[in-house]
């Protein structure tokens, strides 16, 4: 079986909302894509495919903790707990990165980050 590159119009996310497990009910765990990635203007393609690889991080770490916060297997919950930390350092390499894209998005982090010390005063 040869590998074949996947294309932007090739990744598919599955939407699992609603489903009940153990009492809890998980909603929309995992997020669609909200661009047709093949529509979006080259200038600004990785910058829409770093905020695509975060939502999914966190997509991903919000899913594993709730799971952790439904199991009573102490073993199952601590592995949980972990993968779903890894998950956050993924974010913060995606970030990263993504920062290094896109100046506007320093600026506007920055300035979200003031109003809130404001706000906190």
């Amino acid at each position: 079986m040869k590998n074949k590159t996947v294309q932007p119009s090739d990744i598919k996310i599955i939407d699992t909302c609603e489903h009940k497990c153990q009492g809890m009910w998980f909603e929309k765990m995992l997020s669609e894509i909200p661009v047709k990635l093949e529509k979006v203007e080259r200038k600004v393609l990785n910058r829409e495919i770093l905020r695509l690889a975060i939502i999914a991080e966190l997509d991903a770490i919000s899913l594993y903790e709730q799971l952790a916060a439904t199991t009573e297997n102490e073993n199952i919950k601590k592995v949980l707990l972990d993968v779903a930390k890894e998950e956050k350092t993924h974010v913060g390499e995606f970030q990263t990165l993504l920062l290094k894209e896109d100046m506007e998005q320093v600026e506007e982090l920055e300035k979200g980050k003031e109003e809130v010390e404001e706000i906190l005063e």
